[in-house]
């Protein structure tokens, strides 16, 4: 199994006081991030499952994480001025220095020091309900709002990824990552 090594740049939960704001810590139990509208064992099918919208299915979506390297690439392919977030993602988890985050393999686990651990599900595909939010509160570095719904198409391959919670532990901003990636 090939190893990599990041590093965990900030962590967010949307129930947090501010969401906008990272937090020092998060504790992960096996159903999730204690504080998180994402935790649980199962959750409602949406329009982009596979299930009909409404099915009770398993949760393969109890976190989400992006890179701060990809967020800096989504920046610069959209012109953006301002930095984008791992919070503007709604996203738990940012981290850096694993190369092509969002497309580690299904199985892929992201192993803290304190004995943590997280395994990738699948991809995050962008959705349009970011690129909305993207577009209302950023503007382009000419100074013009952003338009067109670029998001999506331009954060292909970009998103982050999701997964469940494989060995409960406490996490903390600054955290060294080994991530184990899956070879079937």
């Amino acid at each position: 199994m090939k190893e990599l090594v990041g590093s965990l740049v900030s962590i967010h939960t949307v129930e947090a006081p501010k969401p906008e704001e990272a937090q020092g810590s998060a504790v992960a139990e096996l159903d999730g991030f204690v504080g998180e509208r994402h935790r649980g064992f199962q959750r409602i099918a949406a329009s982009y499952d596979r299930d009909p919208t409404g099915t009770v299915r398993r949760n393969e979506r109890q976190w989400s994480g992006v890179s701060q390297e990809e967020l800096d690439l989504i920046r610069e392919r959209m012109d953006l001025k301002e930095p984008l977030t791992a919070a503007t993602l709604e996203a738990n988890l940012c981290v850096e220095g694993i190369p092509g985050f969002s497309q580690l393999p299904r199985g892929s686990r992201l192993v803290f020091p304190s004995g943590a651990a997280l395994v990738i599900e699948e991809e995050n595909p962008p959705c349009s309900y970011i690129g909305e939010s993207i577009d209302a509160q950023y503007t382009t570095r000419s100074g013009e709002p952003v338009a067109g719904k670029r998001f999506p198409k331009l954060a292909l391959g970009l998103r982050g990824v999701v997964g469940v919670v494989d060995v409960p532990g406490r996490i903390e901003a600054g955290d060294r990552i080994v991530v184990e990636v899956f070879d079937p």
